[in-house]
């Protein structure tokens, strides 16, 4: 851990925010996913302009998954004039897309789902067969009946409506990482993690998530290509193609991590589709009990666009910053802890 992190108490990511202008079909499909209204605030155009820079009435509901109230929730923006339709259905990795992902007990079920919907002309979902892949090296020795794989099994579901990655553990837990309640219908946790899709010409434009933020770079980044069968199916990489990540999380929450992935080669850009006030995932939000610091912090950086410090549709003190790669987060005050709490500490528990 850098111990020259600036000490913000900055959650995990919080919640994906999704723009709509149907928000009861929004809430009936996450309902499936195990995801509860906990929330709900409606405020005048007037308002939603001063706090969003949108000039449309805004009915906001804040969506749970089972009792994970530290990381991982949506909040679904009910615009009544909406600004466009953002992204929407789009090539993979187009820049300004989003990805939310959760864990799951069943990923074939899930991709058999999208799969139908697309085969009986429900198009505008695009499911990728789900690929296994030990992405931590936990296995050890010949493989064979008794020495089984320790394995995660991942895949995709691109939509005009929404874009999930979904992911299958074997072999193994993460205490904190994905939680599924048993009730849930489609046996699915949280969202644990988040990719973007951003337009930068390097990483080093998201280098504030540090040291205004106070978040942890996972490592240097990284080059993926079409040589790893994950990224490979995942991404949909054509022959000769890759892309530059990088991960950041939380030093106060394992989960509610994300990824940045700056494509190498022509990508279809939609920046300007991914603002507040446009239809699909356009916002984070994460939470703090420093909100002043954070505040200060911003302040000092050169290149973010912030609002000032203001209560937002559910009476909470917060602030929006917008970076130069078309990234937007809401900062929220938070002073009490949260009910579920997280972990800090990345264990692997192996299993039969």
């Amino acid at each position: 851990m850098n111990n020259q992190l600036p000490d913000t108490g900055i959650s995990g990511l919080y919640e994906v925010m999704l723009g709509t202008d149907d928000a009861a079909y929004a809430k009936k499909y996450f309902a499936d996913f195990g995801f509860k209204e906990v929330k709900k605030a409606t405020i005048s155009a007037d308002e939603a302009l001063k706090l969003y820079g949108v000039n449309s009435k805004l009915t906001s509901y804040r969506l749970q998954n089972g009792h994970t109230d530290s990381h991982g929730l949506v909040r679904v923006l009910e615009w009544e004039q909406p600004l466009g339709d953002g992204v929407g259905y789009a090539p993979v990795e187009t820049i300004g897309s989003r990805i939310a992902v959760m864990m799951t007990h069943d990923i074939f079920r899930l991709y058999d789902i999208y799969q139908t919907a697309r085969d009986v002309g429900k198009k505008l979902w695009l499911p990728t067969e789900p690929i296994a892949d030990d992405l931590f090296g936990l296995n050890t020795g010949e493989k064979d009946f008794f020495n089984r794989p320790i394995l995660v099994r991942e895949n995709a579901v691109y939509g005009e409506f929404f874009n999930h990655i979904f992911f299958q553990r074997y072999g193994y837990e993460i205490p904190g990482y994905g939680t599924i309640e048993n009730d849930t219908k489609l046996k699915t946790s949280e969202f644990t993690h988040h990719d973007f899709i951003i337009n930068a010409s390097s990483m080093e434009a998201m280098d504030y998530l540090s040291t205004v933020l106070g978040l942890q770079a996972e490592d240097a980044p990284q080059l993926d290509g079409d040589w790893l069968k994950g990224p490979k199916r995942v991404f949909q990489m054509e022959p000769g193609f890759s892309h530059w990540y990088q991960g950041f999380v939380s030093p106060n929450n394992i989960c509610g991590k994300m990824k940045f992935f700056i494509p190498n080669g022509t990508k279809t850009n939609k920046s300007d589709q991914q603002r507040v006030g446009e239809k699909g995932i356009t916002l984070h939000s994460f939470y703090t009990p420093k909100l002043d610091m954070v505040y200060q912090l911003a302040e000092k950086h050169e290149g973010l666009k912030i609002t000032p410090v203001t209560k937002n549709e559910f009476n909470e003190a917060s602030f929006i910053i917008r970076d130069t790669a078309g990234v937007t987060w809401q900062i929220i005050e938070k002073t009490q802890a949260p009910k579920n709490t997280p972990k800090t500490e990345l264990k692997f528990n192996l299993k039969e």
